[in-house]
């Protein structure tokens, strides 16, 4: 008898709901993680005297789908501090901030004080995108179907945001924000909350869907859960556990075992082999297809194909800092924006981007290893809502998380040593009245090489799914858009497959459906 009937490969959220729903189905499940802690990029860790989340993740889309009811999350310690705004807009050079509230009056409100020139825009944007942006969370949250696409393309509801889907799907974001914003204090934080974060540029053909960034604010809550964003993962491993699953961290996976074209279990870098029929691969797949299967016999092209696919190197960076007193932002007449219910602008997450054709300009340098004068910025403080961020409890302590895009993996000159992260402290610094790079007590910078060595990213890149649903629907490639594999029993899941990246578990738990589905597990 195997040792389990499945392993999952990797501790991230992703994998962690896989698992939790298989567990959940009397399947027994290991998860084996390499790092020290579970959670993955979605994780919480102390660092500089705070408790800084890995990425910037505001949490959205895992909200909209039932995993926080279908796992009882609540019951295992999970709280939500809601933000609304759910984001905030900010041209480098603009008149002041665009909060994105999840009511679009009120956003619409908001917008007036600032750009009253982009009202009817952002009023026609919502029009359109809010139903796309719908249709596209209820698709994701299922394995996907071209079938169930043409049924709900029957309803006539839905056909309209279907036929925008399609057509959205063959432009470039950049063409698509543009058929409805005029001011750049839109269209560049549009595009850094978009196909910026899968590292894209503006006019790259087919990223159209990038468009509804603002959209899915509108579409439901985004909030962060109390204690960091590792509160979640947290909960859904205390999930997982409650149902009888496993966890191994420190377990680093160096082989898939395969029997043929079947898979048989996993070998750890100790030396230890771990049997079981089916495998899920919820960490970087081509890794673990080209380095992890070591004799493929008949997987042979399925492992040479993965083999000839480019891997992308990483581009994002990211500081956290502990500050001593709270910043006042810039251009920012409180008592306005006050009257719209725009009174906290410290707490949410605050894109800070340049224009489209200077976002093109980074990504082209990007190719060079450099980085932009005025890169895209993503900014917040989270402890101003959640003081479990600060340990020392200290009232007068706060977290400053800074995330930065475009800032490539082949830095020129390299990444030790370099001026850039403190530099990037320095433009931020622009953005608020003076005293602020004063308050930086303690900071560290987490760059892709940090990523790399780490967070045993490839590159310091964590591959994202970016096909889109339309790509998905139709099964371009399989694997990422199936979860399944040529090799019987081995499975993906995780940001490479659908709907790809940022908190949203849809994928760990279609993955989940396919295996309940297709094999029987927990059925005896």
């Amino acid at each position: 008898m195997a040792d389990f009937d499945v392993i999952v490969v990797g501790g991230g959220h992703n994998g962690l709901i896989c698992a939790a729903y298989l567990a959940r189905a009397g399947v027994r499940t290991l998860v084996l993680e390499a790092r020290s802690q579970v959670g993955g990029c979605a994780g919480t860790e102390d660092a500089v005297g705070i408790r800084a989340n890995l990425c910037n993740c505001d949490h959205t889309m895992v909200r909209h789908i039932p995993i926080i009811q279908e796992l009882r999350l609540d019951q295992h310690g999970l709280r939500y501090i809601d933000n609304d705004p759910g984001m905030v807009a900010r041209g480098w050079d603009a008149p002041g901030p665009i909060p994105i509230f999840h009511s679009v009056e009120r956003t619409i409100d908001a917008l007036a004080l600032t750009h009253p020139e982009e009202v009817d825009n952002y009023r026609r944007y919502a029009e359109v995108a809010v139903p796309v942006a719908d249709f596209v969370t209820q698709v994701s949250a299922e394995p996907p179907s071209a079938l169930r696409l043409i049924r709900r393309g029957a309803d006539p509801r839905r056909a309209r945001a279907i036929k925008t889907l399609l057509q959205w799907s063959r432009m470039s974001v950049g063409d698509v924000l543009r058929s409805f914003f005029t001011s750049e204090d839109l269209l560049g934080p549009a595009m850094a909350a978009g196909p910026a974060v899968w590292g894209l540029s503006p006019e790259t053909p087919g990223t159209g869907l990038g468009a509804l960034a603002w959209a899915f604010k509108h579409v439901g809550p985004t909030g962060r859960p109390v204690g960091g964003s590792g509160a979640l993962t947290d909960a859904v491993a205390a999930s997982f556990k409650a149902a009888g699953g496993v966890i191994r961290t420190d377990a680093k996976v160096v082989s898939l075992l395969t029997a043929g074209e079947h898979m048989r279990g996993v070998e750890l870098a100790d030396g230890t082999a771990i049997e079981a029929e089916d495998v899920v691969v919820a960490s970087d797949p081509r890794a673990a297809i080209v380095n992890g299967i070591k004799t493929p016999g008949p997987a042979a092209g399925f492992v040479e194909k993965w083999r000839k696919r480019q891997p992308q190197a990483g581009y994002e960076s990211k500081i956290d800092a502990r500050i001593s007193g709270l910043p006042t932002w810039r251009n920012l007449d409180h008592e306005a924006f006050a009257a719209v219910g725009f009174e906290d602008p410290l707490t949410p997450s605050t894109i800070v981007a340049p224009s489209l054709a200077e976002i093109a300009r980074g990504h082209t340098l990007m190719g060079e290893g450099k980085v932009l004068d005025r890169p895209m910025m993503f900014l917040n403080i989270p402890s101003v809502a959640d003081r479990l961020m600060v340990p020392s409890g200290a009232s007068d302590e706060h977290v400053l998380s800074l995330e930065v895009l475009f800032t490539p993996y082949a830095l020129e000159g390299g990444w030790e040593g370099s001026a850039e992260p403190e530099r990037w402290l320095d433009m931020a610094a622009e953005l608020f009245e003076p005293g602020f790079r004063e308050s930086i007590v303690e900071w560290r910078a987490v760059t892709p090489l940090t990523y790399e060595r780490e967070f045993l990213m490839p590159q310091g890149h964590a591959t994202s799914f970016a096909g889109g649903p339309l790509a998905a629907l139709l099964g371009r490639d399989r694997e990422l858009t199936r979860y399944q594999t040529p090799i019987e029993g081995l499975y993906l899941t995780g940001a490479a497959t659908f709907p790809g990246a940022g908190v949203w578990g849809a994928s760990g738990r279609n993955t989940a459906k396919v295996m309940l589905r297709d094999e029987a597990l927990g059925q005896g």
